[in-house]
Formats: C-alpha cells, sequence, structure tokens
C-alpha cells in the first residue's frame, strides 16, 4: 500500500498542474494522511477511511476560500449587456411572418416576442433575453 499511496499523491499533485482550477488537492493531501497511516502500520481500511476523511475535511475548510478567490465576477460583454435595457421598434414585430427589428445602442437588431404578440413601429419595448442574433422583447 505504501507504493499506492505515494503513487496516489503524484497522480493528483501532476493532476493539479495541468489544470487550471483546482481540482484534486484535497485528494493529494488525503493520500499523504493515508502515506503516514501507512507508516505507522495501520490496518488498509483504516488507510483507505483516513483517505476519505482527510480529503474531506480538506475540502470542506479549503473551498469556500478556495472558492471566493477563483470565482470569476461575470461581466457583461457585448450583447449581453442590453438584456433589461429599452428598444425602439424599426420594423413592426410580428413572429408569425418571421418580421420585426428594434434599435438599440445605434444598432440594429432582429426582434421577437417571446408571447406571440404583434408590436408596432416606433413603440418602445423591453429587451428580456437573446436567442441567437434575435432579441426577445416585450412591450
Amino acid at each position: 500500500m505504501l507504493w499506492l499511496w505515494i503513487a496516489l499523491i503524484v497522480a493528483f499533485l501532476v493532476i493539479e498542474a495541468v489544470t487550471v482550477q483546482l481540482v484534486t488537492i484535497w485528494f493529494t493531501v488525503g493520500a499523504i494522511g493515508a502515506l503516514i497511516a501507512n507508516v505507522l502500520h495501520t490496518e488498509i481500511w483504516v488507510q483507505v477511511l483516513v483517505f476519505v476523511a482527510v480529503s474531506a475535511i480538506t475540502l470542506l475548510l479549503t473551498r469556500p476560500f478556495v472558492k471566493r478567490f477563483t470565482e470569476q465576477h461575470k461581466v457583461p460583454t457585448n450583447a449581453d449587456r442590453y438584456i433589461g435595457k429599452q428598444a425602439v421598434v424599426v420594423e413592426p414585430i410580428d413572429n408569425i411572418h418571421a418580421k420585426g427589428a428594434v434599435t438599440v445602442g445605434g444598432l440594429e437588431w432582429t426582434a421577437r416576442t417571446k408571447d406571440g404578440s404583434n408590436i408596432e413601429k416606433d413603440e418602445i419595448v423591453t429587451i428580456e433575453s437573446i436567442e441567437g442574433a434575435k432579441l426577445i422583447v416585450k412591450k
């Protein structure tokens, strides 16, 4: 079992080294705990229990801390920034005939309504979402 724990430590460290996020560091610490248990001549089931317990405890103690520092703040880019904004209808919106356009931020977009209602030209609409290259709007 000594070589198994050493192999697991090395494998977990290699995986950790080639990944961008922390993925196996907790298992590395668990395997080190199991290796220590092996050196102390404990039974195999105790070593496995130490591995699982130390991995779980390490995960529970460090994951919130690590997550806070690795969490990416989503910044709306490109089209996402239009969601929730108002737009002006420049071509009447008619889902059945696949027609309709709005302008927002100086750009013209194809537009459809979520509920299938028609909206006339020059009305103000709110952008609910984006599906492909179409804005989904409501009155």
